[in-house]
């Protein structure tokens, strides 16, 4: 995991009325809203004899443990302990974590890391999916690492293979670039794949302006991706990590050449049908790899197409050192 960023953590509408318990960075967490709609997130076991939070209900702007009824805000400290009487005070030792999470484009971002010393950055989500789209999604859990299933968005060598009856029909299977391209945490990826006729080879990105000219996939750290396809219509995903073996995939598809009420969410459901199939085609080879997950000293035998995968490598590998010195010079 990287520290000190905004995750996409789980789909608002999976929060409703009542708690909701997931694993998130490989830890039991609840969800909820206070009176005011607004999302919270905890740590999911009660500091007083260990039971899920999760299992409770919310009572105003607090959460409410169902053993013993501890009651507690939303910083994770309990305000009330019932058999101690409600006028009694609460030592400071009883409390959980609680994540900042913030609810945004649909969204629930939770930021992973410090942020009392240096405060938070806004949310990363894409600016130009913002306005004017619809969208529809769905979920899967895959047996992965997520770095394992970013990647597998990063690839561009394997469409005329694994996707060869979808989007990877034609057998273009000459990789011309790809051109990766960082804006801070960023990347922008372009690639132009074609027939190979045996008299060419791969094109090199000398210039990089035409490149620019071709539709785009993004990767925006730590855990989101956007395959530009034209500028009416988008695929997006939300690599959330569950634990070292499994990540659950956000997949929508966002479209804004129709905008007849009814009619825009229909189409929307239809490339929902097909981002279905065309994930499932990734998933069966990806769940094979060995190891499920990636770092960037691996024993993989690389080629000049896996550029964006050795650029993610490279800039995960940054920042996880980065917020491992953040982290040692707030201790000193």
């Amino acid at each position: 995991m990287i520290r000190n960023q905004w995750y996409a953590a789980l789909s608002s509408k999976e929060v409703k009325k009542k708690p909701v318990g997931v694993t998130r960075f490989g830890e039991k967490l609840v969800f909820y809203r206070d009176s005011k709609g607004q999302v919270n997130c905890l740590f999911d076991q009660c500091c007083h004899r260990g039971a899920s939070l999760s299992l409770g209900e919310c009572q105003g702007d607090h959460l409410i443990c169902p053993f013993h009824a501890f009651e507690y805000n939303a910083e994770g400290k309990v305000v009330t302990i019932p058999a101690n009487g409600k006028q009694s005070p609460v030592d400071d030792r009883y409390k959980v974590h609680a994540y900042v999470c913030q609810e945004q484009a649909g969204l629930i971002w939770v930021w992973y890391g410090d942020y009392k010393t240096k405060g938070l950055p806004p949310v990363p989500f894409f600016d130009d999916l913002k306005n004017q789209f619809t969208y529809s999604e769905f979920s899967e859990v895959w047996s992965v690492h997520y770095t394992r299933a970013i990647e597998n968005q990063l690839d561009v060598v394997h469409l005329p293979f694994v996707h060869r009856t979808t989007i990877g029909k034609g057998g273009k299977t000459l990789v011309n670039g790809p051109v990766v391209k960082w804006d801070h945490n960023l990347m922008k990826i372009y690639v132009k794949n074609e027939v190979d006729d045996g008299h060419k080879k791969p094109e090199k990105a000398k210039d990089i302006k035409a490149f620019e000219k071709l539709n785009a996939l993004r990767y925006q750290v730590p855990n989101i991706w956007q395959n530009v396809i034209t500028e009416d219509m988008r695929i997006f995903a939300a690599f959330v990590p569950i634990d070292e073996t499994h990540t659950r995939i956000y997949l929508r598809f966002y479209q804004r050449f129709v905008k007849l009420p009814i009619l825009n969410q229909l189409i929307c459901e239809m490339g929902s049908v097909m981002n279905r199939i065309i994930l499932h085609q990734d998933r069966r080879v990806v769940l094979t790899q060995i190891p499920p997950y990636s770092q960037l000293k691996m024993k993989e035998k690389l080629i000049p197409g896996d550029l964006p995968i050795v650029e993610f490598r490279k800039k995960r590998e940054q920042l996880i050192q980065e917020s491992k010195e953040d982290k040692l010079t707030e201790q000193f």
